[in-house]
């Protein structure tokens, strides 16, 4: 089931805008990805939008996350093959539902900040009030934990609501005065800037190094379809590699104009914003994901296991090895 995103990130627009595409004759393989509505797509919609699936034999559908635990539970139930999402929602599906997933590429490191009512300029005053994350024991909630506890404010001295993906989170600090403060990335956080709220920093500035969108697979599904896989993720970098050309520039831009349903400066600044967040070919930030797994220790009080129980990056080198033995003929 694939939730109503409001009037600004519906699924349809994002499937007219990544679907307007001739795709060649031959059979396709069809592929259900899901992902978070944000900066952090661009990739898929340049490779969508320049046929890079198309002309590798890929029929791509890609579905809008409401929330963390649909993406997990989809990917797990088989309903998506592949799914972006920050590198913490893969480690949780084996941490917490013992599903045998693997991270398969990188992505950015988030850019996220934290942003409060305009009132709050200073961390104490969110003691006693309260917070919103997606879900509370991943990824960018425990950003958000370990900023606040930083500043000294530990489980307990604050509140938290459960609200889901992160244009949800703006609107309920834009229309509810009792939520304080949230996590948030572009363009979420541009239209944050625009309506007043405050940004008290962010999380990679404060915490260092972040592994934030990682794309990942079930391992058996990975196993049996291993061509279909490489096919996608040389896909995925050669339309990261298109939209990070500074000749194409205009073309991305209005990639996410269409895509996110926002006005040009707002795309802009995405764009901008990811021409610095986003990892060359979508390279996996070693430190990063390290410290995703310290986070995830300290914030649940359970071991997580090696950096490399987690990856399955040899599809990731495959892919980079296809894409520079065509760039060499």
């Amino acid at each position: 089931m694939i939730y109503s995103l409001g009037k600004w990130f519906s699924v349809l627009p994002l499937v007219a805008a990544l679907g307007l595409i001739n795709t060649p004759a031959r059979a396709q393989t069809a592929l259900t990805i899901m992902v978070f509505q944000g900066l952090q797509n661009l990739p898929l919609l340049a490779a969508q939008s320049e046929g890079f699936f198309a002309k590798r034999g890929l029929a791509i559908d890609i579905k809008i996350a409401p929330n963390s635990d649909e993406l997990r539970n989809g990917l797990a139930e088989g309903r998506y093959q592949i799914v972006h999402s920050a590198a913490d929602n893969g480690i949780a599906l084996k941490a917490m539902n013992n599903i045998d997933a693997a991270l398969v590429i990188g992505g950015d490191n988030g850019l996220y900040h934290l942003y409060t009512q305009a009132g709050i300029t200073q961390y104490e005053a969110l003691r006693g009030q309260t917070v919103v994350v997606d879900a509370p024991n991943t990824a960018y909630a425990f950003q958000l934990y370990e900023m606040l506890r930083l500043k000294g404010l530990n489980a307990g001295d604050y509140k938290i609501h459960i609200s889901g993906a992160t244009f949800k989170r703006l609107q309920d600090l834009q229309s509810d005065k009792r939520f304080v403060a949230t996590m948030l990335n572009p363009p979420f956080s541009l239209l944050a800037e625009k309506s007043g709220l405050k940004d008290l920093g962010e999380a990679t500035q404060v915490l260092g190094a972040y592994q934030a969108t990682a794309g990942f697979v079930l391992r058996a599904w990975a196993e049996k379809n291993s061509a279909t896989l490489v096919a996608y993720l040389s896909a995925y970098i050669e339309g990261q590699r298109w939209a990070m050309d500074p000749k194409n520039k205009a073309a991305a831009i209005t990639l996410y104009m269409n895509a996110l349903k926002v006005s040009e400066d707002i795309a802009l600044g995405c764009y901008n914003a990811a021409l610095t967040g986003m990892a060359k070919d979508a390279e996996m930030d070693m430190a990063g994901l390290k410290n995703v797994l310290a986070l995830r220790e300290r914030h649940t009080g359970k071991p997580t296991q090696p950096a490399a129980d987690y990856l399955e990056l040899s599809y990731y080198h495959k892919a980079l090895e296809n894409l520079s033995s065509k760039i060499g003929k």
